[in-house]
C-alpha cells in the first residue's frame, strides 16, 4: 500500500502512442506474444529515456521503486493484436562483420499491439526527477529515442500537462468509477467489480517492479477493460482525481 509520508498534490499527465508495441511475455519461448498492455517495469524504461538515466548495468532502475515512483496508466485506444513475421539472423556463425556474411535466419513471428496509445500519470518523490521530466515532456525531447518495448517500436509522445491531484480514501461499499488499469489487490473481493455485458474486461498477471539485477521484485494482476472504458469498482485502497484544465475529472489508480 501507498506511503502518505510525503502528499501527492500534482501529477503529470502525457499520452504516448506508436504504431507497434511489443512487451514481451518472457515466459514464452518459440512465438515471442505480447502483454497486452505495457507492464509498470516497461514504462519506468520510457520514462528513464526521455530524462537519460543511465541505462548501463540498469542502473535506471534504482529511481522507480514503487516507494518513489507512482505512476498510472490509462489506454486510448483498444487493445489490437496482429502477428508479423521477422527476420532473425544468427550473429554467431557469422563469418566476419557485415551483413553480407550472415547466412543463417530465421523467420519467427511477433505478437504485435497494433496503434497503441496510452495516457501516462507520473509523480516521482525525487523533485530534481519530477522537475527534470517535467521540463523535457514540456518541450518534447527525450535523451534517447522513447520505444514500446522493443527498440523498432519508436514511439512519439505529448505532453497532457501538470495537474492537481487529490485523495480519495477507499468506500468499500460504493463502487467508484476508475479510468486507468487497477492492480486487483486494491479491489474489494467480495463483489469488487461491477460488470457491463457490453464492456470486455480483462486480468493479466504483470511484473511491477525490477531491480538492477532485472529480477523481479513484485508481481499482480492488472485488472483493465479492452476497448478503453472506465470500470466500476470498490476499492481497498486509496484512488485519486485528476482534474484537467478543461475541469474534466479522471479517477486513477497508481500501479504499486
Amino acid at each position: 500500500m501507498m506511503n502518505f509520508e510525503r502528499t501527492i498534490d500534482k501529477v503529470l499527465v502525457f499520452d504516448v502512442w506508436g504504431d507497434y508495441a511489443h512487451f514481451r511475455r518472457f515466459y514464452t519461448t518459440t512465438s515471442p506474444l505480447t502483454f497486452p498492455i505495457p507492464p509498470r517495469t516497461a514504462l519506468c524504461g520510457l520514462i528513464g529515456a526521455i530524462i537519460g538515466l543511465d541505462k548501463e548495468d540498469n542502473d535506471y532502475l534504482k529511481y522507480f521503486s514503487i516507494d518513489d515512483a507512482f505512476i498510472g496508466l490509462r489506454l486510448l485506444t483498444p487493445v489490437k493484436k496482429t502477428m508479423i513475421a521477422q527476420n532473425l539472423i544468427h550473429t554467431k556463425d557469422a563469418k566476419g562483420i557485415g551483413m553480407n556474411l550472415i547466412t543463417k535466419r530465421t523467420q519467427i513471428n511477433f505478437e504485435f499491439i497494433k496503434d497503441p496509445k496510452y495516457r501516462i500519470y507520473f509523480y516521482h518523490s525525487d523533485e530534481a526527477i519530477y522537475q527534470k521530466t517535467k521540463d523535457m515532456l514540456a518541450t518534447h525531447k527525450s535523451v534517447y529515442t522513447p520505444c514500446l518495448g522493443l527498440s523498432e517500436n519508436i514511439a512519439n509522445f505529448a505532453f497532457v500537462g501538470e495537474h492537481e491531484i487529490s485523495i480519495h480514501e477507499a468506500s468499500q461499499s460504493e463502487y467508484q468509477t476508475i479510468h486507468s488499469v487497477i492492480p486487483a489487490n486494491k479491489i474489494v473481493k467480495e463483489k469488487g467489480l461491477k460488470f457491463d455485458s457490453d464492456m470486455k474486461y480483462f486480468s493479466i498477471r504483470l511484473p511491477i517492479e525490477l531491480n538492477t539485477e532485472r529480477v523481479v521484485l513484485k508481481y499482480d494482476d492488472i485488472i483493465f477493460e479492452g476497448n478503453c472504458q472506465p470500470i466500476s469498482a470498490k476499492l481497498n485502497d486509496t484512488c485519486f482525481s485528476v482534474l484537467s484544465d478543461n475541469g474534466e475529472q479522471q479517477n486513477i489508480v497508481f500501479i504499486e
